[in-house]
């Protein structure tokens, strides 16, 4: 066993604020976990473009006794995506020793930060509706159980496969509404969903979307209107690439958290001026629509 140094000390810091950031931001996403999620550990800078290769498209040809088969050969298409978005969240810990001993202090100071950059992550996914071109219901009103029918049947008609999983994102208002829908408070009507959604609140599944709620729905003014989601995976793409160690002999100690296709990055560094440990998270992503078939505007 090798000998405890500082710099042994310092590097165990940092690799434990490391291992606990993956878990808290995975847990603080909504659309971060339901989209096309692309993530190599290889570096990049802010500004790089990385192109999302996308599935080609074949057609079936009737062959005829004795005839050869028709070769295709469709180029691979991809969507670039730019990393445009270098978010931080920064926090000091006076004495970081105790982070050791009583690791509850983390997370005291982890949660916030983490969320924070999720939070960034949710609000760039959902600001990308304005990608999806079909859209339904009316802007201003309540959501109607013909609005979600006819969000299905518009992914259906842009031959999305049934095998394929659908989610909705609505904010607080129009999930409040579903909850409401006559036909899905009854249990006579709507069986177990309908008995979930009065005693612990929650839909859950609903003419085949797995409904989400989130405070991050955009919403526009003029008119009003709030932009709910009706998508699959891979109406979107959410590209996530590692960045640089700081340079050697600057005082800064980088570790990186990468879990389920996230990656991101805990840097350690002293500041003098306070006489604390500062901690830096950040990440560098980018993202942008991968299929705009695959995604429908749900307006209330």
């Amino acid at each position: 066993m090798g000998a405890i140094t500082n710099l042994n000390v310092a590097s165990a810091i940092v690799k434990l604020v490391a291992a606990d950031a993956l878990p808290v931001l995975v847990g603080n996403l909504v659309m971060g976990n339901l989209v096309n999620r692309d993530y190599e550990p290889v570096l990049a800078n802010a500004g790089d473009t990385v192109n999302v290769l996308l599935p080609p498209t074949l057609v079936a040809n009737n062959i005829a006794d004795g005839s050869t088969v028709t070769l295709q050969n469709p180029p691979l298409t991809s969507a670039p995506i730019v990393l445009n978005t270098h978010m931080e969240a920064t926090f000091q810990i006076p004495d970081v020793t105790k982070v050791l001993a009583v690791p509850d202090l983390l997370k005291i100071y982890m949660q916030p930060a983490v969320a924070a950059i999720a939070q960034s992550i949710e609000t760039s996914l959902l600001s990308l509706y304005p990608g999806f071109p079909t859209t339904v219901g009316t802007a201003g009103s309540p959501l109607t159980e013909a609005t979600v029918d006819a969000a299905e049947t518009a992914l259906f008609m842009a031959k999305v496969p049934p095998s394929e999983q659908k989610y909705i994102v609505v904010d607080s208002a129009a999930y409040s509404a579903w909850r409401q829908i006559p036909l899905f408070e009854e249990f006579q009507t709507a069986g177990a969903a309908g008995l979930a959604a009065l005693i612990d609140g929650t839909i859950g599944k609903y003419k085949d979307f797995y409904i989400f709620r989130s405070q991050f729905v955009q919403k526009t003014s003029s008119p009003a209107n709030t932009h709910n989601l009706a998508f699959t995976r891979d109406a979107m793409g959410l590209v996530v690439r590692r960045l640089p160690q700081p340079l050697p002999g600057t005082g800064a100690i980088a570790e990186y958290a990468e879990l389920g296709n996230f990656g991101m990055r805990v840097v350690m560094s002293y500041q003098p001026n306070t006489l604390a440990q500062q901690f830096t998270v950040d990440v560098l992503y980018g993202c942008g629509v991968l299929r705009s078939g695959c995604g429908v505007q749900v307006n209330t």
